[in-house]
Parts: C-alpha cells; sequence; structure tokens
C-alpha cells in the first residue's frame, strides 16, 4: 500500500473493502442492472474479486445511483445493498491510503469544511498586506503586486500538489495492476470523460442522482459546464503565460485577447455548472453517497464557484480601486484550491480517468 497508516485508519478502508465486496458478489449474482454503466460489465467480468478489482470498481462508479433505485435488494431486505454508498466510502478510503503526503489527507478528512474557508482567510489576509506594498512599477493587477512575487508563490503552490497527484495516482495504478496504455485506450476512455458517458444511464436518459427514481440530464449538463468552464479558466492562464514569456506581451491583455476571450466566459460557465451542483448535491440522499463527507465535498464545490466568482468579479473591478480588494481574495481562493487538489474531491478527475483507461484495457483484453 501507500504507506504505514494508523491502525484505526487502516481498519477503515479494510472495513469499506469488506462491505464492498459483500455488496458486489450479491450484484454479480443477480445482474439485473447489467446495462446501467461501465461498473456493471467490468464487475460481471470477474468470477473472484481482488482488492485492486473492487477498487477499480469503485473509481469507475460515477454515483448516479440507477441501480440503487433498480434494486430489489436495498433496505429493508435481508441484503441491504447500497452500492452507491460502498463504493463510495471504498473510494474516499482508497483516496486518503493512496495520498502524498497521507497525513494531509486525513487532515483534510477531518477538517474539510473548516479548513478551506480558514485557508482563503488567512491567504486572503497575507496578500492585502502584500498588495499595501506595492512594488514601484507596474500595470493592472501588477501595481498592487509584482509579477516576480506571483511566480515565486505559485509556480511551487502548482508544482508540489501537481507532484502529489502524480504519485497518488501511480500508486492506484500499481493498486490495480495496470500496465503499459495504448494510445487507442487512451483516446476512448477521454473520449468517456469527457462526453460524461456514464452519467447518461443505461438508456442515455441520464442519471438519478437528485431526483430518485426519475431521471435527468441535468447533473450531466453540469458538470460538463464546471469541466469545460474549468478547462477554459486552465486555458486562459496557459495563453496568458506563453503571451508574456513567449512573446512579450505582459498584461493587462484587451477584451479580445486569448487570454480574455478564454477566462471570461470560462469563469461564467465555472460559476454557473459549481453553483449547479451544490444546488442539486441538497436534494440528493446523503445516504446513497459517502454521508461523512457531504460537507467537506459541498466545500469543495464552493471554493470552486468562489474561484470563478472572484475571478469575474477582478476582471469587472478593472481600472478602479475595487481591485486593491478583489485581488487579494480571488488570489487567497487560487492559492487554496491548488494546496487542496491533492486531498479534495478534485481528485475524483484524475482517479476516474485511471479508471476509464484501465477499462478500455480490460475491453481489449476480453
Amino acid at each position: 500500500m501507500a504507506g504505514l497508516p494508523e491502525k484505526g485508519q487502516q481498519s477503515m478502508f479494510d472495513s469499506a473493502m469488506v462491505e464492498s465486496r459483500r455488496q458486489v458478489e450479491i450484484c454479480n449474482a443477480c445482474r439485473y442492472c447489467e446495462g446501467y454503466c461501465s461498473v456493471f460489465p467490468a464487475m460481471f467480468a470477474e468470477r473472484s474479486f481482488s482488492d485492486g478489482s473492487l477498487l477499480q470498481l469503485a473509481n469507475l462508479c460515477h454515483n448516479c445511483r440507477g441501480c440503487y433505485y433498480a434494486c430489489q435488494y436495498t433496505p429493508p431486505h435481508q441484503f441491504a445493498l447500497n452500492l452507491p454508498s460502498a463504493l463510495g466510502e471504498l473510494r474516499q478510503e482508497s483516496w486518503k491510503q493512496l495520498s502524498w503526503p497521507q497525513g494531509f489527507a486525513y487532515l483534510f478528512d477531518r477538517a474539510g469544511v473548516v479548513m478551506p474557508l480558514l485557508m482563503v482567510v488567512s491567504f486572503t489576509f497575507l496578500f492585502w498586506l502584500v498588495s499595501a506594498l506595492p512594488p514601484s512599477n507596474g500595470e493592472g493587477f501588477y501595481t498592487f503586486m509584482s509579477h516576480t512575487l506571483m511566480v515565486i508563490i505559485f509556480l511551487p503552490a502548482f508544482l508540489v500538489p501537481l507532484l502529489a497527484v502524480g504519485i497518488a495516482i501511480r500508486r492506484y495504478w500499481h493498486f490495480i495492476g495496470g500496465g503499459r496504455i495504448t494510445m487507442a485506450e487512451m483516446w476512448q476512455a477521454s473520449l468517456n470523460a469527457i462526453s460524461l458517458r456514464n452519467l447518461k444511464g443505461g438508456h442515455g436518459d441520464g442519471c438519478n442522482f437528485e431526483d430518485e427514481d426519475r431521471f435527468t440530464k441535468t447533473r450531466s449538463v453540469l458538470h460538463k459546464m464546471t469541466f469545460w468552464g474549468f478547462m477554459m479558466c486552465f486555458g486562459s492562464t496557459c495563453s496568458g503565460t506563453i503571451l508574456h514569456y513567449g512573446f512579450g506581451l505582459k498584461a493587462p491583455y484587451t477584451w479580445y485577447s486569448l487570454p480574455k476571450l478564454l477566462g471570461v466566459p470560462g469563469g461564467v460557465l465555472l460559476c454557473l455548472g459549481t453553483a449547479g451542483l451544490a444546488w442539486i448535491k441538497t436534494k440528493a440522499d446523503r445516504d446513497l453517497g459517502h454521508a461523512k463527507i457531504w460537507g467537506s465535498e459541498m466545500a469543495f464545490i464552493l471554493l470552486l464557484f468562489s474561484v470563478s466568482a472572484t475571478g469575474l468579479m477582478l476582471y469587472a473591478a478593472t481600472g478602479s480601486s475595487l481591485v486593491e480588494w478583489f485581488l487579494p481574495i480571488h488570489l487567497g481562493t487560487v492559492l487554496t484550491f491548488f494546496l487542496l487538489t491533492p486531498y479534495s474531491k478534485m481528485m475524483h478527475g484524475f482517479y476516474r480517468m485511471a479508471a476509464l483507461i484501465y477499462d478500455q484495457k480490460r475491453i481489449r483484453i476480453s
């Protein structure tokens, strides 16, 4: 495994594994849900389930909950099946076990609501103190904080979490017995991830996340808005970096420049997507997920919303004295987002991509 966790922490992971194995074995005998999502074809291809195969199933699960509402063995039946919850708990416990450094993941698990708030407030205050001592020259945002200082702060804050993500995914790949990846497997998995195929349900009618046995595509649409909004904002940052270092074109940029054409609509999409995901999360049954982490998941969604919202506010305030106040808030939320990425719900995207790649390998071999 990923290290030597405390006895209680390992016990929680083992308990989640035992319960997932019990439920998966019953599902494998029933096979009623064969066409629901990628979890069930992968499940029905197995005769017995190793820890690695169970972890793979857990990360294939998109928590659409269609299988729960279709199942005849849910409570009050004596089998008491709740596969979305069982796989959700195993998924969450495994992310902590595979994380690096492992201690930070367990700290975030215990204080996933308070920690982001404290970090945003603390970083915002520090950035406000720095902006109170502005550089001798600069334009736009750099009037309040030098470009060099921003690079010194944010470059390691991006690279170190990226390293932590890479170590965790490598550990996951080793745990499930992954091997070499072909371009075809990578390509098909990417298409499945981008299209959110597993949120469309077995018949393409959507999932049951927020409205019990009624199918809806709302969650799929909101996820796509969040994903593409995030990617456009990331593209905006990358294009600004290329313009700055590659062509000597420094910020601030005009509204028709690539950083603005990507960043503004991307920020709007990210705002709408995350706000919508937070809304449907309040409508969904908490018992069909890992109820213990509901608060930390919601806190992270709201953090991602805050990143986009404060970015848009900062853009709208350009040229006014409000920049002095909005810039520290935006930088504080962005820095918090970067540092918490390896231990937050953001990791589900990395693990799910790895699970989709492995599933394509299974399909090719079978």
